[in-house]
């Protein structure tokens, strides 16, 4: 009798010609990842990515069996557009891949916000699609509806995400406004609305859109992150953050104005297990839903952040969505790696 092939898997990230050359499984931050995939049998190679040599990255892929991707949607200038384009075609060849980008492109991206808004974790959510439709609907409701929070459709890092406040009354386009961008190290600025939106411009750019929801001034009690792996939790994160909010006054750079480290629980951990109840047993498969994602398409690590909403009548904490990060979901807590391995031997086996 023939012996069986052991199925392969290539872990691709964002690296350079020297990085490529140079990656084993045990000389990079997914370390954990290969050594679990190995423990199951499982051959995992890593898939160094650019795109000076998108077409050896592409041959790669053809030989193996799936692929798991860490690649975020905007670095250094570049972005995902070859990397998706090539991961479309190595999927229409038979291996898997997770996350496939148009599964990337209905959860990914802040358009979710929008599209899941009426969902237990929704909240006062808007959709832009043009800059005429931004320029009509921003400022009155910045003046109806108080501190708002931006966010352009496919982004990372805090990049394109600000927060908008009235510095001068009324709410028109001639008015003040104090904006403070996500990314880190960002400092406030004090400019006219008019200004501000047209430097949000360029988010319209290839399709892009922006989705408006209220500022939640609960962020200093901090962000909790909610890894998936499908459709189960496998741990939660809770940090911190201190995007959106003014640096202290020794600047943005000061280490009074960096975050604090991210925690990680396992996903039994006790203060998050009405939050875990929710997401898998309502939030998750109603989101499948509306987005039309089956089960077997659903990223194997992904993740959704929360901040605190505001409080019950009887004093419960209420939770926000601010995102789905897909593209690039790292670190991940302790228990994740072998949560990953073995969905990944279980879409293998299914393909």
């Amino acid at each position: 009798m023939a012996a069986v092939r052991p199925f392969r898997i290539a872990i691709v990230w964002r690296g350079d010609g020297a990085t490529r050359r140079a990656a084993t499984p045990q000389n990079n931050r997914y370390h954990r990842i290969f050594e679990e995939l190995a423990a199951l049998g499982v051959q995992a190679e890593p898939a160094v990515f650019d795109e000076d040599f998108v077409g050896e990255v592409h041959e790669q892929l053809l030989a193996v069996d799936g692929v798991l991707v860490w690649v975020d949607p905007l670095h250094e200038g570049k972005t995902r557009s070859v990397l998706d384009a090539m991961l479309r075609d190595v999927a229409t060849r038979g291996p898997w891949v997770s996350a496939h980008p148009d599964v990337i492109l209905k959860m990914g991206v802040k358009e979710v916000l929008h599209r899941t808004r009426y969902l237990g974790w929704g909240t006062d959510t808007h959709l832009y699609r043009t800059a005429a439709e931004f320029g009509a609907a921003f400022p009155p409701r910045l003046r109806s509806a108080g501190p708002r929070v931006l966010k352009q459709n496919r982004g990372n890092g805090g990049q394109g995400v600000w927060k908008v406040e009235l510095a001068s009354e009324p709410a028109t386009k001639a008015s003040l406004v104090r904006v403070l961008q996500a990314l880190r190290g960002s400092a406030p600025e004090e400019l006219p609305l008019a200004e501000f939106m047209t430097r949000c411009e360029a988010y319209f750019a290839s399709g892009g859109c922006i989705v408006d929801q209220p500022f939640q001034p609960r962020l200093p009690d901090g962000m909790i992150r909610c890894y998936m792996g499908a459709d189960k939790v496998v741990g939660f994160g809770h940090q911190f953050i201190k995007a959106l909010i003014p640096p202290p006054p020794e600047g943005a750079d000061s280490p009074a104005a960096q975050p604090g480290p991210r925690i990680m629980h396992g996903a039994g951990a006790e203060p998050f297990q009405v939050l875990r109840a929710k997401m898998e047993a309502e939030w998750t498969p109603q989101m499948m839903e509306v987005l039309g994602i089956g089960a077997a398409s659903l990223p194997i690590i992904w993740d959704a952040d929360f901040l605190y909403g505001p409080r019950t009548a009887s004093g419960k904490d209420t939770y926000v969505l601010c995102e789905i990060n897909v593209s690039s979901v790292f670190a991940i807590p302790d228990q994740a790696p072998a949560a990953i391995a073995r969905l990944a031997l279980t879409r293998l086996r299914s393909a």
